[in-house]
C-alpha cells in the first residue's frame, strides 16, 4: 500500500496575539512558532498505521519555503519514507486551486494507492485543497473522515456529519481521503527517529521541475485573491450584572423584557 500524505507547515496561532503585516494582506509572521498542520499530524499517523499493518510506503509532500523542511523532518521521524517539497517563490499567494494544481503537477507521475489529507489547514481553513486535488486526479474522494477501514480495492470510510451523526460509504481505491482530528493519537516523536530522519534526503522541486507556468500558479493563476486582511473591530462588550440573587434575577428580567424576548 503506497500512501501520500500533503502536509502544510503552518503557524501555531492558538495562543499568539496575531497582528496585520504592511502590506496588509498577510499576517505577520515575526516572532510565531511554525509546526505541522494539526489536521496533517493525524493524516500522517493514519498512513504510518496503514503501513505498518499492510506494508508498501509513505511519501509526505508539501509546498513551502526551506524551514518547512522541519515539517517533512517530523514526517519522516514519524515513519514516512520519502519526503518532497515543492518550493518556489513564484508559489506565493496561490489560493486552494492554484495549491491543488501545484500538488497535482507532481503526484499525476507518482505511484499511489491512497493519498491522505487534513480536512483543513490551520492558518486559512479553506478546507478546498483536497477535494480539488482529487477532481483533478480524476479519483474517489470524502472529507471530514473520522474512521477508515481498507479492503481489497476499496475502503469503507465513516464521514462526520452535523449535529453528531456519521454516515459510512465505500469508495474504491486509489482515492483521496482529507481525516479529521480524532481518528487516531498521534505518537511522540522518538530521538532515534529524529536522528533517522535527519539522515534522509528531502526531494526539492521547483516550478520548472511541475511543467507548470507562471500564469499556473501563485495570484495569477487563482481563482480567489486576498484583498485586505483585518482583525474585526469589538462592537460589543460583556456587561457584568451584580448584586444578591434576587436583584440579579430583576435585573435578568427586565432585560430580556426590554429586548421584547418575554
Amino acid at each position: 500500500m503506497d500512501i501520500i500524505v500533503c502536509v502544510k507547515h503552518v503557524p501555531d496561532t492558538a495562543e499568539a496575539e496575531l497582528k496585520i503585516d504592511a502590506s496588509g494582506k498577510a499576517v505577520d509572521k515575526a516572532g510565531l512558532v511554525y509546526d505541522i498542520n494539526e489536521w496533517d499530524d493525524y493524516a500522517l499517523e493514519e498512513a504510518v498505521r496503514i503501513k505498518e499493518k499492510q506494508g508498501g510506503t509513505v511519501t509526505a509532500i508539501t509546498i513551502g519555503a526551506e524551514d518547512s523542511d522541519s515539517t517533512l523532518r517530523k514526517c519522516l521521524a514519524r515513519g514516512a519514507d520519502k519526503a518532497i517539497r515543492l518550493t518556489d517563490p513564484k508559489f506565493a499567494g496561490s489560493d486552494s486551486y492554484a495549491t491543488a494544481k501545484i500538488l497535482y503537477s507532481v503526484i499525476k507521475n507518482m505511484h499511489y494507492d491512497l493519498i491522505l489529507a487534513g480536512l483543513q489547514a490551520g492558518d486559512d481553513g479553506a478546507t478546498a485543497v483536497g477535494p480539488i486535488l482529487a477532481e483533478m486526479l480524476g479519483i474517489p474522494h470524502a472529507t471530514m473522515v473520522k474512521k477508515l477501514e481498507l479492503a481489497t480495492g476499496t475502503a469503507k470510510v465513516n464521514r462526520e456529519l452535523e449535529g453528531g451523526l456519521e454516515e459510512q460509504i465505500e469508495v474504491k481505491l486509489p482515492a483521496l481521503l482529507s481525516v479529521s482530528t480524532g481518528i487516531n493519537e498521534p505518537r511522540y516523536v522518538s530521538i532515534m527517529g529524529i536522528r533517522k530522519a535527519m539522515q534522509k534526503e528531502i526531494k526539492i522541486m521547483t516550478l520548472a521541475d511541475t511543467g507548470l507556468t507562471e500564469a499556473d500558479v501563485g495570484e495569477q493563476g487563482s481563482w480567489i485573491r486576498i484583498e485586505k486582511l483585518y482583525v474585526p473591530p469589538a462592537e460589543k462588550q460583556a456587561e457584568p450584572i451584580r448584586g444578591t440573587p434576587d436583584e440579579i434575577a430583576a435585573k435578568i428580567v427586565d432585560l430580556l423584557r426590554s429586548r421584547g424576548l418575554i
